[in-house]
């Protein structure tokens, strides 16, 4: 028998409403893969677009990183939407309970979070790009051409020698994909901010420019670790330098020598021609002898007033020093120094 014409219209009904039905689901999974939960870390976590990395980077790490429930899906949609075309650099946060659009439209729209980089007790150019390499995307590389540029210093306001006392040591908070002219420009807006009126004033009661106070700020830090002493030997350096004395600071002769390790200075060592021996020339080098910190900046600003001329590591080998007014009492304390020295045989 034939099919009437209610029962074709009752299965072209079923057929509708199944398609409808499919499409529902495939229409709520779609739905579900796009706004529905997909990363599920335990507390918030960071990624990282880097220029020099790929797209397939970016779904290891959040496999990795960031507990992503569906990879297939975040990478499906991401190809939907054309992120893997348009990566944009940064650091990016992302949640519990985070959806695949939701962190692609962080992605795409470049919201990255800041970060805090923070840098301290550095000596060298080296030490400091090499540290900045490590927390930011800039390359180490790029970083000390600039600063080994004369021309680039001097746009700073430095040369060669003193461009390491534009680094105000401190935590600072930036984006993760600052370029290295940026970051320099940063430093010197912060450097600016930390010599405000009443510092340079202090600076010039001394007879010392920022530059020289930083200068002067590294060699009490070498000369001392014990925090409580750097305004007691920023004083006694800033006593020498007010009587036109040699600063005969030993640091600056194992900064010549080219060895911050040395344990007991000789005769040899004091005879070595370096502009950063300041047993041959007077006044101060011509450079930091490490980046100073805020603490040491502070110190030579705000220096303890005394007569002392003199200092020598104490005996008991404590870090702390014995200070001295007159060269007798000086040579006495050295004496003593001395012969620990002898008695625990250092050479």
């Amino acid at each position: 028998m034939g099919i009437t014409k209610r029962s074709k219209w009752v299965i072209a009904l079923g057929i509708l409403l199944s398609l409808f039905l499919v499409a529902a689901i495939i229409g709520w999974w779609l739905y579900r893969m796009a706004v529905g939960p997909n990363f599920t870390p335990s507390d918030k976590v960071y990624i990282y677009v880097d220029e020099r990395k790929d797209f397939d980077d970016l779904c290891s790490q959040l496999t990795d990183s960031a507990a992503c429930s569906n990879p297939g899906s975040f990478r499906w949609l991401a190809n939907r939407l054309h992120y893997p075309e348009a990566m944009r650099t940064g650091r990016y946060a992302v949640e519990p309970e985070m959806s695949n659009l939701d962190l692609l439209n962080r992605l795409r729209r470049g919201q990255q979070t800041a970060t805090r980089i923070t840098f301290n007790n550095i000596r060298f150019l080296e030490d400091l790009t090499r540290r900045l390499d490590e927390q930011l995307m800039l390359s180490s590389e790029d970083l000390l051409n600039r600063l080994a540029d004369p021309a680039y210093c001097d746009s700073l306001g430095f040369d060669l020698e003193t461009i390491r006392c534009l680094f105000i040591p401190n935590t600072y908070e930036v984006y993760w994909n600052i370029s290295p002219d940026a970051l320099l420009t940063r430093m010197k807006r912060e450097y600016d901010a930390f010599w405000t009126d009443e510092r340079r004033k202090k600076a010039e009661s001394i007879g010392l420019t920022p530059t020289e106070v930083a200068i002067l700020a590294s060699i009490v830090e070498e000369e001392t670790a014990v925090a409580d002493e750097f305004p007691v030997v920023a004083g006694l350096y800033i006593n020498r330098l007010h009587r036109g004395m040699l600063l005969q600071a030993d640091p600056t002769v194992k900064y010549a020598v080219g060895d911050f390790m040395l344990q007991r200075i000789l005769y040899v060592h004091l005879e070595v021609d370096s502009p950063y021996n300041t047993y041959i020339y007077p006044g101060l080098p011509p450079g930091p002898l490490r980046i100073p910190s805020i603490q040491g900046l502070n110190a030579v600003l705000n220096y303890a007033k005394h007569n002392y001329l003199y200092m020598v590591a104490k005996e008991d080998f404590s870090g702390r020093h014995n200070f001295a007014s007159t060269l007798r009492e000086h040579n006495n304390n050295a004496n003593r120094y001395r012969q620990e020295l002898n008695r625990r045989n250092i050479r």
